[in-house]
Protein backbone atom coordinates (compact mmCIF):
# COMPACT_ATOMS: atom_id res chain seq x y z
CA UNK A 1 0.00 0.00 0.00
CA UNK A 2 0.98 3.22 -1.21
CA UNK A 3 0.53 6.26 1.46
CA UNK A 4 -1.04 9.45 0.43
CA UNK A 5 2.17 11.52 0.99
CA UNK A 6 4.23 8.82 -1.33
CA UNK A 7 1.45 8.91 -4.00
CA UNK A 8 1.67 13.10 -4.22
CA UNK A 9 5.26 13.09 -4.06
CA UNK A 10 5.05 10.46 -7.04
CA UNK A 11 2.61 12.49 -9.25
CA UNK A 12 5.10 15.44 -8.85
CA UNK A 13 8.09 13.54 -9.90
CA UNK A 14 5.52 12.35 -12.93
CA UNK A 15 4.80 16.09 -14.09
CA UNK A 16 8.38 17.27 -14.05
CA UNK A 17 9.44 13.80 -15.87
CA UNK A 18 6.65 15.13 -18.28
CA UNK A 19 8.07 18.42 -18.52
CA UNK A 20 11.90 16.63 -19.00
CA UNK A 21 10.33 14.28 -21.82
CA UNK A 22 8.37 17.63 -23.87
CA UNK A 23 11.90 19.86 -23.56
CA UNK A 24 13.96 16.78 -24.98
CA UNK A 25 11.28 16.23 -27.52
CA UNK A 26 11.97 20.19 -28.54
CA UNK A 27 15.75 19.77 -28.17
CA UNK A 28 15.67 15.97 -30.84
CA UNK A 29 13.85 18.23 -33.21
CA UNK A 30 16.60 21.40 -32.94
CA UNK A 31 19.30 18.85 -33.21
CA UNK A 32 17.85 16.71 -35.76
CA UNK A 33 17.08 13.75 -34.04
CA UNK A 34 20.28 13.21 -31.98
CA UNK A 35 20.91 10.06 -30.02
CA UNK A 36 21.88 11.58 -26.93
CA UNK A 37 18.38 13.57 -26.60
CA UNK A 38 16.41 9.95 -28.08
CA UNK A 39 18.11 8.32 -25.14
CA UNK A 40 17.68 10.48 -22.76
CA UNK A 41 13.90 10.72 -23.88
CA UNK A 42 13.41 6.97 -24.12
CA UNK A 43 14.86 6.78 -20.12
CA UNK A 44 11.94 9.49 -19.18
CA UNK A 45 9.07 7.70 -20.76
CA UNK A 46 10.40 4.27 -19.24
CA UNK A 47 10.46 6.26 -15.47
CA UNK A 48 6.93 8.18 -16.13
CA UNK A 49 5.29 4.61 -16.64
CA UNK A 50 6.88 3.02 -14.44
CA UNK A 51 5.61 5.85 -11.54
CA UNK A 52 1.95 5.83 -13.50
CA UNK A 53 2.00 1.71 -12.91
CA UNK A 54 3.13 1.51 -9.67
CA UNK A 55 0.14 4.80 -8.57
CA UNK A 56 -2.48 2.74 -10.35
CA UNK A 57 -1.61 -0.66 -8.85
CA UNK A 58 -0.63 0.40 -5.31
CA UNK A 59 2.49 0.04 -5.55
CA UNK A 60 2.12 -3.69 -6.62
CA UNK A 61 4.88 -4.13 -9.55
CA UNK A 62 6.51 -7.64 -10.73
CA UNK A 63 10.18 -7.36 -9.35
CA UNK A 64 11.07 -9.19 -12.86
CA UNK A 65 9.42 -5.96 -14.92
CA UNK A 66 11.20 -3.32 -12.32
CA UNK A 67 14.61 -4.44 -12.73
CA UNK A 68 13.93 -4.83 -16.78
CA UNK A 69 12.92 -1.06 -17.13
CA UNK A 70 15.97 0.15 -14.35
CA UNK A 71 18.14 -1.62 -16.44
CA UNK A 72 16.89 -0.03 -19.81
CA UNK A 73 16.88 3.06 -18.03
CA UNK A 74 20.20 2.44 -17.15
CA UNK A 75 21.18 1.31 -20.90
CA UNK A 76 20.08 4.80 -22.13
CA UNK A 77 21.66 6.37 -19.74
CA UNK A 78 25.10 5.06 -20.25
CA UNK A 79 25.00 5.12 -23.79
CA UNK A 80 23.92 9.15 -23.41
CA UNK A 81 26.57 9.51 -21.61
CA UNK A 82 29.34 8.03 -23.89
CA UNK A 83 27.64 9.76 -27.12
CA UNK A 84 27.92 13.17 -25.04
CA UNK A 85 31.84 12.36 -24.01
CA UNK A 86 32.00 11.98 -28.49
CA UNK A 87 29.98 14.76 -28.54
CA UNK A 88 32.39 17.13 -26.61
CA UNK A 89 35.73 15.65 -28.01
CA UNK A 90 34.17 16.61 -30.97
CA UNK A 91 33.63 20.28 -29.68
CA UNK A 92 36.89 20.28 -28.53
CA UNK A 93 38.80 19.47 -31.65
CA UNK A 94 36.34 22.02 -33.86
CA UNK A 95 37.40 24.79 -31.22
CA UNK A 96 41.08 23.65 -31.48
CA UNK A 97 41.01 23.54 -35.17
CA UNK A 98 38.88 26.92 -35.11
CA UNK A 99 41.56 28.75 -32.75
CA UNK A 100 44.40 27.77 -35.30
CA UNK A 101 42.44 28.97 -38.49
CA UNK A 102 41.85 32.33 -36.76
CA UNK A 103 46.05 32.27 -36.21
CA UNK A 104 46.17 31.62 -39.63
CA UNK A 105 43.98 34.04 -40.64
CA UNK A 106 45.14 36.84 -38.43
CA UNK A 107 48.71 35.60 -39.66
CA UNK A 108 48.01 36.47 -43.39
CA UNK A 109 46.38 39.76 -42.73
CA UNK A 110 49.62 40.55 -40.90
CA UNK A 111 51.44 39.77 -43.77
CA UNK A 112 49.36 41.41 -46.07
CA UNK A 113 49.49 44.75 -44.26
CA UNK A 114 53.13 44.41 -44.11
CA UNK A 115 53.43 43.48 -47.44
CA UNK A 116 51.30 46.90 -48.80
CA UNK A 117 53.46 49.02 -46.25
CA UNK A 118 56.44 47.78 -47.91
CA UNK A 119 54.87 48.23 -51.45
CA UNK A 120 53.50 51.78 -50.38
CA UNK A 121 56.98 52.78 -48.79
CA UNK A 122 58.83 51.46 -52.49
CA UNK A 123 56.48 54.07 -54.07
CA UNK A 124 56.82 56.63 -52.09
CA UNK A 125 60.33 56.87 -51.57
CA UNK A 126 60.65 55.67 -55.43
CA UNK A 127 58.47 58.20 -56.55
CA UNK A 128 58.22 61.02 -54.43
CA UNK A 129 62.26 61.13 -53.35
CA UNK A 130 63.31 62.10 -56.51
CA UNK A 131 60.84 64.59 -57.78
CA UNK A 132 61.33 66.50 -54.58
CA UNK A 133 65.23 65.81 -55.15
CA UNK A 134 64.80 67.02 -58.39
CA UNK A 135 62.71 70.23 -57.45
CA UNK A 136 65.96 70.91 -55.06
CA UNK A 137 68.28 71.25 -57.77
CA UNK A 138 65.97 73.22 -59.77
CA UNK A 139 66.13 75.80 -57.06
CA UNK A 140 69.51 75.23 -56.62
CA UNK A 141 70.24 76.36 -60.07
CA UNK A 142 68.56 79.26 -59.71
CA UNK A 143 71.13 82.10 -59.65
CA UNK A 144 70.17 85.39 -57.25
CA UNK A 145 72.38 88.10 -58.48
CA UNK A 146 69.40 89.94 -59.71
CA UNK A 147 67.03 89.28 -57.02
CA UNK A 148 65.84 91.49 -54.45
CA UNK A 149 66.16 90.38 -50.69
CA UNK A 150 62.49 89.32 -50.86
CA UNK A 151 63.05 87.03 -53.95
CA UNK A 152 65.95 85.77 -51.81
CA UNK A 153 64.15 84.85 -48.77
CA UNK A 154 61.04 82.99 -50.81
CA UNK A 155 63.63 81.03 -53.04
CA UNK A 156 65.16 80.38 -48.85
CA UNK A 157 61.93 79.02 -47.44
CA UNK A 158 61.06 76.92 -50.57
CA UNK A 159 64.32 75.24 -50.44
CA UNK A 160 64.06 74.61 -46.95
CA UNK A 161 60.03 73.56 -47.23
CA UNK A 162 61.74 70.95 -49.77
CA UNK A 163 64.33 69.87 -47.52
CA UNK A 164 61.74 69.24 -44.65
CA UNK A 165 59.14 67.05 -47.52
CA UNK A 166 62.34 65.36 -48.42
CA UNK A 167 63.20 64.27 -44.70
CA UNK A 168 59.28 63.45 -44.33
CA UNK A 169 59.16 61.24 -47.06
CA UNK A 170 62.56 59.48 -45.81
CA UNK A 171 60.56 58.97 -42.29
CA UNK A 172 57.03 57.95 -43.60
CA UNK A 173 59.18 55.72 -45.39
CA UNK A 174 61.24 53.97 -42.34
CA UNK A 175 58.24 53.77 -40.70
CA UNK A 176 56.37 52.12 -42.84
CA UNK A 177 58.69 49.28 -44.05
CA UNK A 178 62.13 49.87 -42.20
CA UNK A 179 64.89 49.13 -44.47
CA UNK A 180 67.13 48.38 -41.58
CA UNK A 181 65.43 45.71 -39.81
CA UNK A 182 65.09 43.50 -43.29
CA UNK A 183 69.00 44.26 -44.31
CA UNK A 184 70.46 43.65 -40.64
CA UNK A 185 67.58 41.79 -38.31
CA UNK A 186 65.36 42.13 -35.55
CA UNK A 187 67.96 43.73 -33.20
CA UNK A 188 69.50 46.29 -34.83
CA UNK A 189 66.27 47.55 -36.05
CA UNK A 190 65.40 47.87 -32.82
CA UNK A 191 68.05 49.25 -31.79
CA UNK A 192 67.45 52.33 -34.74
CA UNK A 193 64.30 52.44 -34.05
CA UNK A 194 64.80 53.25 -30.22
CA UNK A 195 68.50 55.51 -31.14
CA UNK A 196 65.79 57.88 -33.11
CA UNK A 197 63.93 58.65 -30.96
CA UNK A 198 66.35 59.02 -28.27
CA UNK A 199 67.44 61.59 -30.44
CA UNK A 200 63.66 63.39 -31.02
CA UNK A 201 62.74 62.72 -27.11
CA UNK A 202 64.00 63.85 -23.38
CA UNK A 203 62.80 60.32 -21.99
CA UNK A 204 65.57 57.50 -21.55
CA UNK A 205 64.76 54.21 -23.52
CA UNK A 206 67.31 51.76 -22.81
CA UNK A 207 67.33 48.54 -25.25
CA UNK A 208 68.91 45.20 -23.75
CA UNK A 209 69.67 42.03 -26.20
CA UNK A 210 71.67 38.95 -26.23
CA UNK A 211 70.93 38.97 -29.84
CA UNK A 212 73.75 39.82 -32.43
CA UNK A 213 73.32 38.60 -35.90
CA UNK A 214 70.83 35.94 -35.68
CA UNK A 215 67.77 36.03 -38.18
CA UNK A 216 64.58 34.51 -37.48
CA UNK A 217 61.67 34.39 -40.05
CA UNK A 218 60.21 37.35 -41.70
CA UNK A 219 56.91 37.04 -39.74
CA UNK A 220 58.49 36.97 -36.31
CA UNK A 221 61.00 39.80 -36.90
CA UNK A 222 58.03 42.32 -38.32
CA UNK A 223 55.93 41.00 -35.76
CA UNK A 224 57.76 41.69 -32.89
CA UNK A 225 59.61 44.75 -34.08
CA UNK A 226 55.63 46.03 -34.31
CA UNK A 227 54.93 45.15 -30.89
CA UNK A 228 57.70 47.26 -29.39
CA UNK A 229 57.31 49.97 -31.83
CA UNK A 230 53.82 50.23 -30.20
CA UNK A 231 54.58 49.65 -27.29
CA UNK A 232 57.39 52.60 -26.96
CA UNK A 233 54.61 54.85 -28.80
CA UNK A 234 51.59 54.28 -26.51
CA UNK A 235 54.40 54.90 -23.34
CA UNK A 236 55.08 58.30 -24.69
CA UNK A 237 51.68 59.20 -25.90
CA UNK A 238 49.74 57.79 -22.47
CA UNK A 239 52.05 57.10 -19.34
CA UNK A 240 54.20 60.45 -18.85
CA UNK A 241 56.91 58.06 -18.35
CA UNK A 242 60.77 59.14 -17.84
CA UNK A 243 62.17 55.81 -18.52
CA UNK A 244 61.08 52.41 -20.77
CA UNK A 245 63.09 49.71 -20.92
CA UNK A 246 63.17 47.21 -23.55
CA UNK A 247 65.09 43.81 -23.44
CA UNK A 248 65.13 40.69 -25.89
CA UNK A 249 66.70 37.49 -25.46
CA UNK A 250 66.87 34.26 -26.89
CA UNK A 251 67.72 31.08 -24.61
CA UNK A 252 66.91 27.28 -26.06
CA UNK A 253 64.47 28.40 -28.86
CA UNK A 254 62.41 30.83 -27.31
CA UNK A 255 62.73 34.37 -27.95
CA UNK A 256 61.29 36.86 -25.25
CA UNK A 257 60.46 40.05 -24.82
CA UNK A 258 60.25 42.13 -21.51
CA UNK A 259 59.00 45.69 -21.49
CA UNK A 260 58.86 48.26 -18.49
CA UNK A 261 57.78 51.78 -18.39
CA UNK A 262 57.44 53.64 -15.14
CA UNK A 263 54.33 56.07 -16.10
CA UNK A 264 51.15 56.23 -14.66
CA UNK A 265 50.16 52.89 -15.04
CA UNK A 266 46.25 51.66 -15.79
CA UNK A 267 43.53 49.25 -15.69
CA UNK A 268 45.04 46.37 -17.89
CA UNK A 269 41.39 44.62 -18.32
CA UNK A 270 39.68 47.79 -18.91
CA UNK A 271 42.01 49.09 -21.35
CA UNK A 272 42.00 45.45 -23.09
CA UNK A 273 38.88 46.25 -24.08
CA UNK A 274 39.11 49.94 -24.85
CA UNK A 275 41.91 49.67 -26.72
CA UNK A 276 45.17 51.70 -26.61
CA UNK A 277 46.85 49.30 -29.14
CA UNK A 278 46.73 46.97 -26.15
CA UNK A 279 44.37 44.03 -28.16
CA UNK A 280 46.57 44.82 -31.15
CA UNK A 281 49.51 43.76 -29.31
CA UNK A 282 48.04 40.39 -28.10
CA UNK A 283 46.59 39.75 -31.45
CA UNK A 284 50.01 40.07 -32.90
CA UNK A 285 51.78 37.93 -30.46
CA UNK A 286 49.71 35.18 -30.42
CA UNK A 287 49.64 35.35 -33.82
CA UNK A 288 53.59 33.51 -33.36
CA UNK A 289 51.29 31.00 -30.96
CA UNK A 290 53.34 33.26 -28.32
CA UNK A 291 51.81 34.25 -25.13
CA UNK A 292 51.76 37.36 -23.85
CA UNK A 293 51.53 38.87 -20.19
CA UNK A 294 50.63 42.35 -19.48
CA UNK A 295 50.55 43.82 -15.64
CA UNK A 296 49.84 47.35 -14.73
CA UNK A 297 48.43 49.26 -11.56
CA UNK A 298 47.85 52.65 -11.49
CA UNK A 299 50.71 54.56 -10.29
CA UNK A 300 52.64 51.74 -11.03
CA UNK A 301 53.81 51.99 -14.29
CA UNK A 302 53.67 48.99 -17.12
CA UNK A 303 55.01 45.64 -17.16
CA UNK A 304 54.34 43.33 -20.42
CA UNK A 305 56.15 40.22 -20.78
CA UNK A 306 55.84 37.80 -24.37
CA UNK A 307 57.49 34.24 -24.70
CA UNK A 308 57.82 32.87 -28.56
CA UNK A 309 58.39 29.50 -28.95
CA UNK A 310 60.81 29.42 -32.25
CA UNK A 311 60.34 25.44 -32.50
CA UNK A 312 56.52 25.75 -32.69
CA UNK A 313 55.74 29.15 -33.77
CA UNK A 314 53.18 28.79 -36.71
CA UNK A 315 55.19 29.32 -40.13
CA UNK A 316 52.85 27.33 -42.12
CA UNK A 317 53.27 29.29 -45.67
CA UNK A 318 51.32 27.26 -47.90
CA UNK A 319 48.14 27.84 -46.00
CA UNK A 320 48.32 31.48 -45.01
CA UNK A 321 49.28 32.15 -48.90
CA UNK A 322 46.02 30.47 -49.71
CA UNK A 323 44.44 33.04 -46.94
CA UNK A 324 46.40 36.02 -48.20
CA UNK A 325 45.02 35.29 -51.58
CA UNK A 326 41.32 35.14 -50.54
CA UNK A 327 42.06 37.82 -48.00
CA UNK A 328 43.24 40.37 -51.29
CA UNK A 329 40.39 38.90 -53.18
Amino acid sequence: MLGIGLKIAMVVIMVVQLLAIGYTMHLVRRTKYSVIWILCMVGFVISFFQHLYMICFDGVMNISHFLISDAVISLCIVIAVLFANRLVNHIDKLLEQRSLMNKRILSAVLRTEEQSRSKFAKELHDGMGPLLSSAKMSLSAISTENMSVEQQEILKNSRFMIDEAIRSVREISNNMSPQILVDFGLAQGVQHFVSRLLSLNTIDIEFRTNLRKERFDNDIEVVVYRVICELINNSLKHSGCSKIVVALTLQENTLTLYYKDDGCGFNAEEMMSAGMGLSNITSRIHSLNGDLQITSKEGQGMRVMAHIDMQHSDTDKSKSRKIERWIER
